[in-house]
Order: structure tokens, then C-alpha cells, then sequence
């Protein structure tokens, strides 16, 4: 068993000291692109600054044949590209494939100072955490990094999920989570081959009407992931780091998109992936509170003064825990101000009326 004072103490002789809270960077949508992929890697530059993180795909969706092209192309791009405001990460392979040493050690060692994120496929316990923890700290300490590069795990297995709050605890590099709903349906054996939100068979029906049994009874789509968030939420709150909704693989249906962005978003996640342009647009827009959610927010946090006691707003009742929650929304619309000048200009010209 690790003793808690040693938790915080690098890995490696010359590694960063690990950071003891994770930075509250926003991060709406997280762009994937192929850097094996001329037409992708030469639209990287003009992408900055339009979207929270740029991630360098190097896992699926990139072929065999190309996972050195692409890894070498990441390397490139991180090196030629100034990505000001923009995380950029990364989606190494899996653990258990032939590819993700050389991962490591080339973009370690060649870019690890332009490295924000590491995203760690299929990960099914703390054990895996535990040998990219102490991999990346000996990477580190011989490219004399100052800072440690944060790691992401995507929840792709049944296992993953049962043991999803010992992964999050598992190092101090521990950024978020992120659900991967396709690997995840496959290894649950669950009848979906879509990728991410809903499915049609998956409902409830309106009881039937006893005096006409044979009258049409509305039915109503459910979300096939609202637990598997829920307990990722749960996961990630308790230890300090940040929930993602995945992929959502249907490009051409934007409406499903934004309601199954939304759905996460209040559930807790606090962005999610982008696998075209358009769900830019969509995650920046779902996963930021409006001007008349601030509005409110505001207002309570007016009203409410030193936080104790209650006030009645518009025929509601507002307390302490209504001041909490609207703290949190209000602290997520000043960290977004701050990267977004059009989010600053809605959010700034919000009034309180009294």
C-alpha cells in the first residue's frame, strides 16, 4: 500500500513534483484530427483558438500502416504550431498493443513540452494508470521537463466501469474521464451498433387507455448511457478531476448531437469529443451556461448575501444549496469569459434587475 505522503512525490529521480489539483482549463470539445492526414494536419493552425483542445489521434480511426505516420505527423504539428490558448492533446494506443512505447518515448521526448493531456484508451484498473504514471515520470526526468503531462482515460469496458473509482484515484496526473460508448456497448454485449446517444428500441410507452386498448400510446426514447455518466460523475467529483460525454458518431443528425451533449452537460460532464467541425459549434455552445442561466445565477448570489439563510426570487424559494449551484455556474461562465470574447461580450452585458 502507498502511503499518503508519498503520493504527491515524483516517480522518478529528476521528474516534475506532480501537481496536486488539476487545472479547471475549459475544455467543451476536444477536436479530434489524423495527423497522418495531410488535408486534417494542415487545417490545425487556423483551428486555434476556435476550439478548446486539438487531440493528435494516433488510435483507432488511424490504420495500421499509418500509426507511424501519424505519430511522427503529431510530433510536426506540435512542433511547428503555436497553439496559444488551445490544449493540445493526445490519444496514444492502447496498452496492450505494439505501438504505445514508441508512443511514449517519441512524443515524450520530442514534444512532452507542448503536451497538455495524454488520453489512455481501454483502460481497465488502476493498474494501467500506475505503469503510464511511472513510464511518463522517467520520460520526463530525461527530457528535463518542468511540469507533468496529465492523463485522460476513456471508459471502454465493462471492467473499466466497475472499477472507475479506483482509476480516477490512481495518480495525482489524473485529469478526467471520458466515456467511449462503442467499445463499451460491444464489451457489455449490449444490442447497439450505433455510436453514442440513444436507440429506438430502448423506451417507455404511455399506458394504455382502458376504454380504447387499441388507441395510439406515445413512446419515449431513453438514454442508454445515463448511468454509465452518472457513475463517471460521481467518480470524478469525488476525486477532483473532470467527466467527458465521447463520440458521437451520426455527423449528419446535429439534433440528436445537442441532446445528447446536453444530457451530459447537466448531468455534470463538462465537455465531450468532436469527430467534425460542425460539433464544434455544438459542444461550445451546450456545454457553456446561457446569458439568462448567469442572469439567474447572478441574481441568487446578489440576493442571497452571506450565503445563510433563504430568499424568496420570483416566487421561489432560494437557499443555501440553490446559492451552491449557482456558484458553480457562475464560476464556469468567468473561466469561459476569459478564452471566449464572444461568451465575455453575452456575459458581460448581463444586468440584475432588483
Amino acid at each position: 500500500m502507498r502511503p499518503a505522503k508519498d503520493f504527491f512525490r515524483p516517480l522518478a529521480v529528476g521528474a516534475p513534483t506532480p501537481v496536486t489539483e488539476i487545472p479547471a482549463r475549459p475544455s467543451r470539445a476536444i477536436h479530434f484530427f489524423d495527423p497522418s492526414n495531410a488535408k486534417m494536419a494542415a487545417k490545425v493552425p487556423q483551428m486555434v483558438g476556435t476550439v478548446d483542445v486539438l487531440l493528435g489521434n494516433l488510435e483507432d480511426a488511424v490504420k495500421a500502416d499509418n500509426k507511424e505516420a501519424a505519430r511522427a505527423g503529431l510530433v510536426q504539428i506540435a512542433q511547428e504550431v503555436d497553439f496559444g490558448p488551445t490544449q493540445l492533446w493526445t490519444r496514444i494506443n492502447a496498452l496492450d498493443s505494439p505501438w504505445v512505447l514508441d508512443d511514449l518515448t517519441t512524443l515524450v521526448g520530442e514534444i512532452g513540452d507542448k503536451l497538455d493531456v495524454i488520453m489512455v484508451p481501454k483502460v481497465q484498473g488502476a493498474e494501467d494508470i500506475h505503469y503510464v504514471d511511472r513510464l511518463l515520470a522517467q520520460l520526463e526526468a530525461k527530457a528535463g521537463l518542468e511540469r507533468p503531462i496529465l492523463v485522460h482515460a476513456i471508459l471502454e469496458t465493462a471492467r473499466g466501469v466497475a472499477n472507475v473509482e479506483e482509476i480516477c484515484g490512481a495518480s495525482p496526473r489524473m485529469q478526467g474521464l471520458s466515456l467511449g460508448p462503442a467499445d463499451l456497448a460491444a464489451d457489455r454485449r449490449m444490442k447497439t451498433t450505433r455510436v453514442g446517444g440513444g436507440h429506438p428500441g430502448y423506451l417507455v410507452r404511455q399506458d394504455a387507455n382502458p376504454s380504447q386498448p387499441e388507441a395510439h400510446r406515445d413512446v419515449f426514447q431513453q438514454d442508454l448511457w445515463h448511468y454509465t455518466i452518472s457513475r463517471m460523475v460521481d467518480a470524478c467529483a469525488m476525486h477532483g478531476i473532470y467527466p467527458y460525454y465521447g463520440p458521437f458518431g451520426d455527423i449528419a443528425d446535429v439534433v440528436a448531437c445537442e441532446d445528447q451533449f446536453r444530457n451530459a452537460f447537466l448531468l455534470g460532464c463538462v465537455g465531450t469529443w468532436s469527430l467534425h467541425p460542425r460539433q464544434i459549434e455544438i459542444a461550445n455552445r451546450v456545454f457553456a451556461p446561457s446569458a439568462d442561466e448567469i442572469k439567474h445565477a447572478r441574481r441568487v448570489v446578489a440576493a442571497m448575501g452571506d450565503g445563510t439563510g433563504a430568499v424568496m426570487l420570483d416566487g421561489k424559494m432560494e437557499d443555501d444549496a440553490s446559492l451552491k449551484q449557482c456558484l458553480v455556474m457562475v464560476e464556469l461562465a468567468e473561466q469561459l469569459a476569459a478564452i471566449d470574447p464572444q461568451l465575455k461580450a453575452q456575459y458581460d452585458a448581463i444586468t440584475i434587475e432588483d
